[in-house]
């Protein structure tokens, strides 16, 4: 599915988020706080765009997705960056290789988010930082229905104009709808091992940033 709209995907989301995407994406930069000289595993990376600012700040980005497809287009735009096709959940990594792990609108989109989350605590090295941005629940009730009645009524329209695969819009605004609320997120995270997890609503709760870390002395997930 993810191949079949690889080499629209990032336009698509610009549109449908209508342009929201690079201010989640800064922030979401800054919530990680890499530095010069330090290595980030951005999983989930599709074709790219989430790494770029990473790789543009002299930071060693690793961008990993499972689809070729959306590999390949990142590749053929951002050669200078390191695309690596893995499975989030048995990611083929040492342990402790990367200073610190980010996904970003990709882990609803895991069979096992758990096992994932478990699998980047593997891979960060201890005191290394998680940060994970995802489609969430809006807190304020009025502003839940029309977001809702957003994503089931105007966003498959939108991607049948657009899109190469509408259906997998259709799947898009699906898993959103699916996909648990923020407090329920973050008990995942500790339960895969991370530690302080804490949580920033964006744009109203239609998206939210979660960060936490591994705890010096934790050398990997049991």
């Amino acid at each position: 599915m993810f191949d079949d709209v690889a080499e629209r995907y990032d336009v698509m989301n610009e549109i449908l988020s209508m342009g929201q995407t690079r201010r989640w994406r800064k922030i979401v930069v800054d919530a990680l706080g890499a530095t010069r000289g330090q290595r980030v595993l951005d999983l989930a990376a599709g074709t790219g765009a989430s790494s770029e600012p990473y790789a543009d700040a002299g930071i060693g980005v690793v961008a990993c997705d499972f689809s070729h497809g959306m590999l390949r287009v990142g590749k053929r735009r951002r050669p200078d960056i390191d695309f690596v096709a893995g499975d989030a959940t048995n990611l083929p990594f040492a342990d402790n290789s990367f200073d610190s792990s980010t996904i970003s609108f990709g882990l609803r989109n895991v069979g096992e988010p758990k096992k994932a989350l478990a699998e980047m605590l593997r891979v960060t090295k201890p005191g290394g930082r998680l940060v994970v941005a995802e489609f969430s629940h809006p807190g304020w009730a009025p502003f839940r229905t029309v977001y809702t009645e957003y994503l089931m009524r105007a966003l498959p329209p939108v991607a049948t104009k657009l899109s190469s695969n509408p259906s997998a819009y259709v799947y898009l605004a699906e898993s959103i709808r699916a996909w648990p609320a923020q407090n329920r997120l973050a008990a995942w995270i500790e339960e895969a091992g991370w530690e302080s997890c804490r949580y920033r609503n964006l744009s109203g709760g239609i998206v939210a940033v979660h960060r936490a870390t591994k705890l010096q002395a934790q050398e990997s997930a049991s």
